[in-house]
């Protein structure tokens, strides 16, 4: 994974510094993040496994798209971006469903912004470096597959479902 620049945020989401991500998740820095929910026109999600050489969360379930925000950009532009590295799609209409902070795990404290969309499945090719394979899931199987124990789940996508269903989530959110 190559360092890249983040901004460097207060509790309120003002940027005051930028420092590559290594230091940031080396001295616990609150940063930004994103995360896309693509759906299927018949709501199956979009779910990513995670390549077994990733530095958070290797060989896991994980939404369609996390990334993290590069210093100077929105959080829809990296969004946008996120979908087209890691999914290979382009010019898919996202919503803002919900702004929140959470600590991603140790050292990791991010605001970040969960979107969704439809997308067709036709058109993605995921990167092989990044990500093991897909699958699509309702988001009953999904739930059911959490509850069993029986499959890894990247921590911050078990808690962004649980918020997805309304049941309680570990994270704090914003009025946007």
């Amino acid at each position: 994974m190559t360092d890249e620049l983040l901004d460097i945020i207060t509790d309120e989401d003002i940027v005051t510094d930028q420092q590559m991500r290594s230091t940031v998740h080396q001295l616990g820095l609150q940063h930004r993040g994103v995360h896309v929910f693509l759906f299927t026109r018949d709501g199956k999600m979009l779910v990513q496994k995670r390549s077994a050489d990733r530095a958070a969360s290797p060989s896991a379930l994980d939404c369609s798209v996390s990334e993290h925000v590069k210093a100077g950009e929105s959080y829809l532009d990296a969004a946008m971006r996120g979908m087209k590295e890691e999914m290979g799609v382009d010019g898919v209409e996202i919503k803002e469903l919900v702004k929140f902070r959470m600590n991603y795990g140790v050292n990791d404290n991010e605001i970040s912004v969960l979107y969704e969309g439809i997308v067709d499945p036709a058109t993605v090719k995921f990167d092989p470096i990044e990500i093991e394979e897909i699958n699509y899931y309702s988001v009953d199987e999904l739930q059911e597959m959490i509850e069993s124990g029986n499959v890894k789940f990247c921590g911050w996508f078990v808690e962004l479902l649980n918020w997805y269903l309304e049941k309680p989530a570990k994270m704090s959110f914003f009025d946007s």
